[in-house]
C-alpha cells in the first residue's frame, strides 16, 4: 500500500469512528532545539490553516517546545494526577496560536501504577476534549518506552537529516520502536534537506527498515535549510507568519496540509 493511500485508509477509519482527535508524536535523530523549532513552526502553520492544533510537551529535557517559548513553569498534567490543581489550568495559547499542555515539569515521573493511570487518563481527557490534532514533543525513556502507554497508538514520525550521526540515530530509534512496539510503520520528516537529499535520505533508510526489520516507512515530506527559519526564530515569531514566500514557509504549509489530510502536490511527498 502506498504512502498516500494509507492516509486515505487512516482517514476513513476517523470518520468512521466519528470526529477523533488526530494524535501524532514526534521524535527526534537531531539536536533537541532542531525539533522544537520544527514543532513550532509546524503548529502554526496548521493553526493558520484552519486547524485546532495542542502541542503535548512530553519530553523531559531542555529544548522541548516549552522550553524553547519559555512556557515550560506552567502547570502540567502531573499535577493534575496528583490532583493538585484542575484540567483547564493546564492549557497555555502560545503567541503562535496552538495551545501548548506540559505532561510533567522537571522530569517528575508518576511515582506507583495509580498516579500513572491518573496520568493516562488525564492526558486521555485532554485529547478528546482538545479535538482536533494533537502534536505530541516525545522523547523515548530509558527502556525504550514513550511516556505514556497512549503514545504507542498514535502516529509516530521521526525528524532525521542528511547528517550521517543523525541517520543512524534515527535508524536506532525505529529499531527500539519496533522491538517495543511490534511491526508497525513509522513516518519520516527530514529537515534541513534539499527535496533530492530528502529523498536519498528517505530511501535509504526506507530500504534498510524493510530488509533488516521488516518495517514499513512513511515519507512525510521535507523542509530544506532556510536562514528565514533563523531570522523568525529571533523575532520571536514562526516562519510561516513572518516570512510567508520563504521555501522554509512553503514546505511547513505543504506539511501542515499533510497533517490536515490533504493531498499534497508533487515534492511533500516522495512514496512508500
Amino acid at each position: 500500500m502506498s504512502s498516500f493511500d494509507f492516509d486515505q485508509a487512516e482517514g476513513l477509519r476517523r470518520m468512521l469512528a466519528g470526529a477523533q482527535p488526530r494524535v501524532v508524536t514526534f521524535l527526534s535523530a537531531t539536536p533537541g532545539d532542531d525539533k522544537s523549532a520544527m514543532l513550532v513552526n509546524l503548529g502554526a502553520s496548521l493553526f493558520q490553516s484552519g486547524n485546532d492544533v495542542l502541542i503535548v510537551d512530553a519530553c523531559l529535557r531542555n529544548h522541548s517546545v516549552a522550553y524553547r517559548l519559555e512556557m515550560e513553569r506552567h502547570a502540567d498534567l502531573m499535577q493534575v494526577a496528583r490532583q493538585e490543581c484542575a484540567l483547564d489550568q493546564v492549557v497555555q495559547h502560545a503567541p503562535q496560536g496552538f495551545a501548548l499542555a506540559l505532561l510533567a515539569r522537571d522530569g517528575r515521573l508518576p511515582q506507583d501504577a495509580v498516579e500513572a493511570r491518573r496520568l493516562a487518563k488525564a492526558f486521555d481527557v485532554l485529547v478528546k476534549r482538545q479535538g482536533g490534532i494533537v502534536i505530541v514533543d516525545g522523547e523515548l525513556n530509558r527502556d525504550g518506552s514513550l511516556a505514556l502507554p497512549a503514545l504507542a497508538d498514535s502516529e509516530i514520525v521521526i525528524q532525521v537529516s542528511t547528517n550521517a550521526t543523525s541517520i543512524t540515530n534515527a535508524y536506532g530509534l525505529i529499531k527500539r520502536l519496533a522491538q517495543e512496539l511490534g511491526r508497525r510503520r513509522f513516518g519520516i520528516l527530514v529537515t534541513g534537506a534539499t527535496e533530492a537529499e530528502a529523498r536519498v535520505v528517505y530511501d535509504n533508510m526506507a530500504s534498510a527498515a524493510s530488509r533488516y526489520l521488516a518495517v514499513t516507512l512513511s515519507s512525510m515530506g521535507s523542509v530544506p535549510a532556510d536562514e528565514y527559519l533563523h531570522r523568525a526564530a529571533r523575532l520571536g515569531r514562526a516562519v510561516v507568519d513572518a516570512f510567508p514566500l520563504a521555501g522554509a514557509s512553503v514546505a511547513f504549509r505543504q506539511l501542515a496540509g499533510r497533517f490536515s489530510g490533504v493531498r499534497q502536490t508533487r515534492g511533500a511527498h516522495f512514496g512508500s
